[in-house]
This record gives C-alpha cells, structure tokens and sequence, in this order.
C-alpha cells in the first residue's frame, strides 16, 4: 500500500482535493493553517493512503503547523509526494515544489485553479511545466472535482524512484554542502544528504536539531558562519538565506518564462472590485457587524425559530406521548416514567429544540468561509488587533470559536511567536460558541422577541470586545512580546458548492447533536436523580432536593448580579461540563412540558435585565471541561490552564455587575 504526502500552500485547494480523492471529508476554510496536524485518509481505490499536510510556503517552518510538514520529510516514511499547485499563483508556488524535488522523492504535481487563472487573462502550458521540472503535471479544478479522477489513476501508477532535482547554488555554498554531507553518517532512514545540508544552511531549525544528535554543535555553527561570511563577501548577498532564494528565483523564473503564457491582463478583477469595498477602513468592521446581524436574524426570526417550534411540537406531543403509552403498556413503574420522560426527553429534548437554529448559523457562517470572505475579516480586524499585541492571524481562532471554542483553540497552532499563540489560547473561550447558543435562544425567546436578533449579535460582540480589552492589557503586563508581522492570504471570491456547504454544516453541527445523544443524556440522567432525591429520600419537593441545596450554596453569590435563585446557581455549575447542559437542567428544574411552557416560567424568575446579565455571565464564565482539556494540552502549562479558569469567572461577574447595577441605576 502507498503512502502519498500531500502538499502545497495555503489556500490552494489542498483539502478540497483530499476529500475528492480519499471521498471523506476535513474542515475546510479560506486561510493558512486550518488543518494543523496531519491527516490521513484512504484513497477511493484502496491502494493506498493519501497525507494531508499543512498548508506551507516553505520547508522552513516559522509556526507549528508548518513544523508539521518538515518533521513528516524526515521521520515518516511515505511513497511520493502529491504537489497542489495554485495555476493563477505559478511563480510564487513553484518555491515549495523546488524544495520537495530537491528532496528526491517522486513528485506528481496538481495545477489546480486552473478556471481562476484562464479568468485572470493567464495560461500554462502543461507539457513544457513538466518538461521543466521532470514529474507530471495535470491541470484540475478541485472546487468542482475536475481533473481529479484522472490525478487519482496517476497516483497509482507504479513511479519510479526520482532522482532529487539538481540546482547548482554556486561553488562557496556547494562546497560547504559538501563537507556537511561528508559529516552526515550513513543511516537508513535520514533524508539525502545534500537535501539536509541546503535546509540546514537555509536556516531550517528542524533540520538544524536533527544534525545536532550526529554533529557538534559548535561545528555547525563554524560551518554555518564562515560560509555566511564568505557569501556575503564574495557574493555581495544581503546574507546566506537571501542568497538561496534569490539562486531559487532565478531558476523559477526560467521555468515560469518558458511555460506560463500571459493573455490579455486583467488587472481588475471582481475580487478587487469587491475587497474595495469589504476591506475599506472605514467599512470594513460595519459590514462585518451587518453581516453577523443579518446571520442572526435569519438563524432566530426568518428561519430558525419557526422551524424550532415545530421540533419542539413533535418531541413534546406526538414523540413523549408514544413514548408514555408504550411504557404504561410495558408496566413501567413511576420512577422508570419519570426517568424517561421527565430526566432523558426532557433534557435531551430541550436542548435538540435548539439543533435547527444551529444548524442554519454554521451553514451561513460556512458559507462566508467558502466564498472567501472569511480571510477578509482576519486582515480588516488586523489594524486593530495589531493596537492591542496581536495581527490579523490570531482572529481566525477566535472566529472559529464561535462554532467551538475547541478547534478554535487549536488553530492558534498557526501562530508564530509563542506569546501571541498562548494569549489568543486563553481568550478564544471569549468567543461565543454554538453551545451558548441554545441557552441565548431560550432566553430571547422569553424576554426579548422583538430584537432576538438584536440581542444576540449584541452577546457575541460583547465577547469580542473583552476578550480585544484583555489582549490589551495582558500584552501590555504579563505577556509582552515583540510584534509579528500578518500575511493572509485573499483567495479570490466564489459561490460554495452545494454539497460542500451541506458537507461542513454537517461535520461542524454534529457534534452538538453527538454531545446531545451522549453528554447531555447522562448529564440529563444525573440532574434529575439530583432533582428527584433529597436528605430525606426519593420523590422530594424540588426545593428539598440535592440540586436545590448545591444551587442555594451558590445563590448569594449570584444575588448582586441579578439572579440569585438556587436555581439559576444550579444551572450556572452543570454549564461547566457542557454550556448545552443549562437548557437541560433548566428543563428539569421548572418541569416544563415544552419550550413555550419553560420560557412563561422563567418570566416569574427573571426580569429582562436579569436574563442579560446571565446570558453575560453565562457567555463569559468559566469555559466547559472540553475547552480546559484543550487548553491544558496547547499550553502544556497547568498554570495558563487555571488563570484561564480564573480569569474568565472574575470578568464575568464584573461585567454582569456592571450591566445588572448599571441597568437598575438607568431604570431598566
């Protein structure tokens, strides 16, 4: 069986190829780093593996993600290498496909965006490009899969071992190759020598750590310096890096001059056109705003609410009477009913009620991601991001919480400098999440029906706006570090494919349903047995139980902030496992045969300033236990770990004492 690395630069169409050839399915966006880790999948032929690789410009790795794919070359063992090549991008592209030719293994390269260049007045002659680089060349188009199936037979040819691709560097920097590989010891399993000594002279820190376990130290750095000073002198080059890129461009031109053939330039595109006006300074944030508004106004009054009212009416009328007839048909006791009805369906079904509204926010927000609109809010927000110790890349982690703080956290691998990375960790968790937003749904349908919409994008703006303050603050204290430079790349704007869209609604929206088949179940099961036992034993009254008792212990605490009732308490502690976990016990606790029925009881417990000021708390308070994990294992720190913890409690309830006892001063 084959193993094939996939390879190529951000925003290529890499994943987008990978699941047409393997027919499964990753995350895909319009940014540098969205697959972080390796990925593998199998070929729809079943003869062999397909690697995903991160999206790199270079084998020089400046961020984790790009480490990935530098540690893959040298420790895993693979057959060829698969080489997605952005046709409207040739020149720039070309710099990555020379270093894994000079790697020596087959390489069978993919010109993809083929459509986009021809658009853009650009063709490229195949055969010549082939001839050039000695592999295969085939122009696809992996949005719409063509080109593709005839890719995935070439893949499984038998290849031939390459000989790695020579490019002579001149005679000071061949020569110090040279004494470099002589030093190298023979070892099966080490990349070609001289590949590892033009990476190392490159300034490959990867590669650097690995010759340090066969050379000394200082003997490498003696080499690495007088051949730096010897280019500089004799070469009049800037330093040895420069001077490698420069002998690399020169070589790219040739073949770009021989088999990219220009047409009539296009000079302004529809892109252009539109980043006019997307990207303006003055525009671009209040688009962004618009755009959220107009997301949420379809995903809580246009779309999503009507079609949860009908969920709702079905699993509360037709599915829990079904489910009562059958178990007083089978005997069931009293207790076994209450478990099923009263613990399971209503939790569980509390929170599915929620799924359509869901659903509709991550296939809307997949469709700005796939249109390329995405990686145009990361470079409007940059300016700011940059005033407060942060770039443009750090909101993309940030944006991705707002589906799940989890994955959102782990795309901060894409950062370079370490304390940009571990401050965007610890307040991606600011970010409003999809779970938050079935206890947000609950709430403006109880309390503020007009402007739902309103009120929501209001929360998830509110946590932009703290979690943009403690960037400030905390890069100014505790995490100071020198500025890095943002560079994102712009795919050109296009309509997402249909079952693209439905695809990566699916695999971001599943894991809520999952979580409410698995999680929020025994979460439900444990809540009521909590509701339905108490000191003096079973079937108590609710305000005698176990949950009312461990609520009451927090409800003080609560009582400055506007909802000091055991029960918002008890709601507050089991939102730590799961933020969907707080509909359920909600559910439990009011005893509410449907969604309408629990919203009318809340009114008896909230006023409309209270319900805000617990969707704040709620929206900036400790994150559930799957984002603790995650972040414990990205920062690797037990420290960051509990400040997170710490940190978020503290602000919340400031901020909700603030808008509780700021709102009752201004007669709210």
């Amino acid at each position: 069986m084959i193993e094939i690395a996939l390879a190529g630069n951000p925003n290529t169409g890499k994943t987008s190829l990978f699941n047409i050839l393997t027919n499964s399915y990753e995350y895909v966006g319009n940014w540098s780093g969205v697959t972080v880790e390796k990925k593998v999948g199998m070929l729809n032929n079943k003869k062999g593996h397909l690697i995903d690789l991160p999206g790199i410009y270079s084998l020089n790795p400046l961020s984790k993600d790009e480490g990935v794919a530098t540690r893959f070359l040298i420790e895993e063992q693979f057959s060829m290498v698969l080489n997605i090549v952005d046709a409207s991008q040739l020149e720039r592209n070309l710099y990555l496909t020379i270093q894994l030719l000079e790697y020596g293994k087959p390489v069978v390269i993919g010109l993809n965006m083929v459509d986009v260049a021809k658009g853009r007045g650009i063709s490229i002659d195949e055969k010549k490009l082939s001839e050039k680089l000695n592999s295969p060349v085939l122009p696809i188009v992996a949005r719409t899969g063509s080109g593709c199936k005839e890719l995935a037979g070439l893949l499984t040819n038998e290849q031939q071992e390459n000989q790695p691709l020579y490019i002579s560097y001149g005679s000071i920097l061949e020569k110090a190759m040279d004494q470099l590989a002589a030093k190298i010891p023979d070892i099966d399993g080490l990349p070609p020598k001289r590949w590892l000594a033009l990476q190392f002279f490159e300034g490959n820190d990867v590669v650097r750590t690995l010759l340090q376990s066969y050379i000394a130290e200082e003997e490498l750095q003696t080499l690495l310096a007088e051949t730096e000073q010897r280019i500089q002198s004799e070469e009049k080059a800037k330093s040895l890096l420069y001077f490698i890129r420069a002998v690399r461009a020169a070589y790219i031109q040739d073949i770009v001059d021989v088999s990219l053939i220009k047409g009539k330039d296009v000079k302004y595109t529809l892109s252009d056109r539109i980043d006019n006006i997307v990207t303006n300074k003055f525009l671009g944030i209040p688009i962004f705003i618009f755009f959220m508004y107009f997301i949420f106004k379809l995903t809580f009054d246009w779309l999503g609410s009507p079609i949860s009212d009908m969920l709702d009416g079905f699993l509360t009328g037709p599915l829990t009477d079904t489910l009562k007839s059958i178990l007083q048909a089978a005997g069931a006791s009293s207790f076994i009913q209450a478990v099923i009805l009263d613990g399971i369906v209503a939790g569980v079904g509390g929170v599915l009620v929620f799924v359509p509204q869901i659903m509709i926010l991550f296939f809307l927000i997949s469709f700005i991601e796939d249109s390329g609109y995405m990686a145009r809010i990361a470079m409007v927000m940059d300016k700011t991001l940059e005033s407060i110790g942060l770039n443009g890349k750090a909101f993309i982690p940030m944006i991705i919480g707002f589906g799940c703080n989890v994955p959102g956290i782990m795309a901060a691998r894409t950062i370079e400098q370490p304390k940009e990375r571990l401050l965007t960790i610890i307040l991606t968790p600011l970010m409003s999440c999809s779970a938050r937003l079935s206890v947000y749904s609950l709430f403006v349908g109880a309390f503020f029906t007009q402007n739902q919409a309103l009120i929501v994008l209001s929360l998830y703006l509110l946590g932009i706006l703290i979690a943009l303050t403690l960037a400030k603050l905390f890069s100014s204290t505790i995490l100071k570090e020198e500025s890095s430079m943002f560079v994102i790349e712009l795919p050109p704007y296009r309509i997402p494919q249909w079952r693209t869209l439905m695809r990566n609604t699916w695999e971001k929206g599943k894991g809520f349903v999952r979580k409410a088949g698995t999680f929020i179940f025994g979460g439900s099961v444990v809540i009521w047995f909590l509701s339905y036992a108490g000191p003096s034993g079973f079937d108590v009254e609710m305000n005698k139980s176990f949950l009312a008792m461990i609520g009451g212990v927090l409800a003080p605490l609560f009582e400055p902030i506007g909802f000091g009732s055991w029960q918002a308490g008890a709601a507050l502690l089991t939102g730590f496992l799961a933020k969907e976990v707080v509909v359920s016990t909600m559910n439990i606790i009011y005893v509410a045969p449907d969604l309408h029925t629990l919203q009318g009881v809340m009114a008896h417990h909230f006023t409309p300033l209270a319900a805000y000021s617990f969707m704040a708390f709620l929206l900036l308070y400790v994150p559930c236990l799957a984002t603790v994990a995650v972040i414990k294992k990205e920062t690797g720190s037990t420290k960051w770990t509990w400040f997170s913890i710490i940190y978020a409690l503290l602000i919340a309830y400031l901020v909700s004492l603030v808008i509780y006892q700021g709102g009752k001063l201004l007669g709210f």
